[in-house]
């Protein structure tokens, strides 16, 4: 009879109270008839159908850490996620791609250039203020870093803009200060080296009327794509700007000269200079030439805007690496460097841009004859030793310095 009570057990019906009948009728016949081993299994099987269904007054189930929400989801428990955030954070984390020799050196040029600019205007000031050179009562040399302008822009934050926070750390903080620093010579915003600051107007006034007198020397250190031929001389050719037009007009300084060759190409004749034109005078000097390219000084007689790179790019047909808007003349792209020189670097030509100008304002020298003459040197900023290193130039010695 036994087995034919159980086959009647796995067609219960469907309303929850008659299943709970059951389940109890098949306790008392397994205690009746011994046999719970059988009978405990055909249990699972129905507990299994019921589909999580309670009887009326049977005792809850407490099963640590399977709690249930409605539709028979698991839900987690405070101590399931804790152990699961543990365990991802004991996770092995996933092998990186590892990074190639040039996006490694693109990533160098990235983070010697773009490191200090739109930074808040206090890290900025304590950059420039472990960076001075040279400082007495009226006037400081600071070392210009690249990429940062050094009068007010538009967008991100300038020099001038965080002189009096300079001025500031320079007194110790002082809550009652009321010295300043005013920029007299300025540079371009790609430039970096010596620049010049006045504590005062009357100082300013006294360098710019040093400078006419051209008592004011600054010498400047770049890297130029080919070799000047001379290995040393004078530039003497006006600059005018001018107007390029095509697909994407824009203006550029370009050279005014004052002497044409003859038809025969045997001499030049002298022409009328452009009322627009400024005269521009620089003095140059090769000092090591490797793979194509050279460290050149060069010392400008004259403050014409952009005149070293016009001077180098079109008089000398030698333009200064990196600088992208005189490597072409009629667009603007980025300088297209030879196979050569992209190898030494590290770098393909699609990512020439990322080099930045190698233009830097190397030693400043103002001459006083009562009370001596003013002499700094500004070392070179990282991504330019890290290209003479990868051309092959190198420094000239103290003495060639000197």
């Amino acid at each position: 009879m036994f087995p034919a009570v159980c086959v009647v057990l796995l067609k219960p019906k469907s309303n929850t109270y008659s299943r709970c009948t059951i389940m109890n009728n098949c306790r008392r016949i397994a205690r009746n008839c011994r046999c719970s081993s059988g009978l405990n299994s055909l249990m699972s099987r129905f507990k299994t159908r019921t589909n999580g269904h309670s009887c009326p007054g049977a005792a809850p189930s407490h099963n640590r850490g399977q709690a249930t929400v409605t539709g028979g989801k698991p839900r987690l428990t405070a101590a399931d996620l804790a152990q699961q955030v543990q365990q991802e954070k004991t996770k092995t984390p996933a092998t990186e791609t590892p990074m190639s020799k040039q996006q490694k050196r693109v990533m160098e040029l990235k983070k010697f250039t773009l490191q200090l600019q739109n930074v808040h205007p206090n890290v900025l000031a304590k950059h420039l203020f472990r960076g001075v050179l040279y400082q007495d009562k009226h006037f400081v040399v600071i070392n210009k870093p690249h990429g940062v302008p050094v009068q007010d822009a538009s967008r991100g934050t300038s020099i001038s803009s965080v002189l009096p926070t300079l001025s500031k750390m320079m007194d110790g903080m002082k809550t009652k200060s009321d010295s300043q620093l005013f920029p007299s010579l300025g540079l371009e915003k790609e430039t970096t080296g010596v620049l010049l600051l006045a504590r005062s107007d009357e100082a300013v006034g006294y360098i710019l009327n040093m400078h006419r007198e051209n008592n004011v020397q600054r010498k400047y250190w770049v890297i130029t794509v080919g070799v000047p031929v001379p290995s040393e001389g004078v530039i003497d050719i006006p600059i005018i700007e001018r107007e390029i037009t095509g697909p994407q007009p824009h203006y550029k300084m370009g050279l005014s000269p004052l002497f044409r060759m003859n038809d025969s190409g045997d001499g030049v004749t002298k022409v009328r200079g452009h009322r627009q034109a400024h005269p521009a005078v620089t003095k140059y000097r090769v000092l090591d030439s490797s793979t194509g390219c050279s460290l050149v000084e060069l010392q400008p007689l004259t403050g014409v805007k952009h005149q070293m790179r016009v001077h180098m790019a079109l008089a000398l047909a030698c333009p200064i690496l990196g600088d992208h808007k005189y490597s072409h003349w009629s667009k603007l792209a980025p300088q297209r460097l030879p196979e050569r020189v992209l190898g030494k670097l590290g770098l393909e030509q699609s990512k020439s841009r990322y080099i930045p100008l190698h233009l830097h304002a190397r030693q400043l020298t103002l001459s006083r004859a009562s009370k001596g003459d003013i002499d700094v040197s500004c070392p070179l900023p990282k991504y330019f030793t890290q290209s003479l290193k990868h051309l092959h130039l190198t420094l000239p010695d103290k003495k060639d310095d000197e």
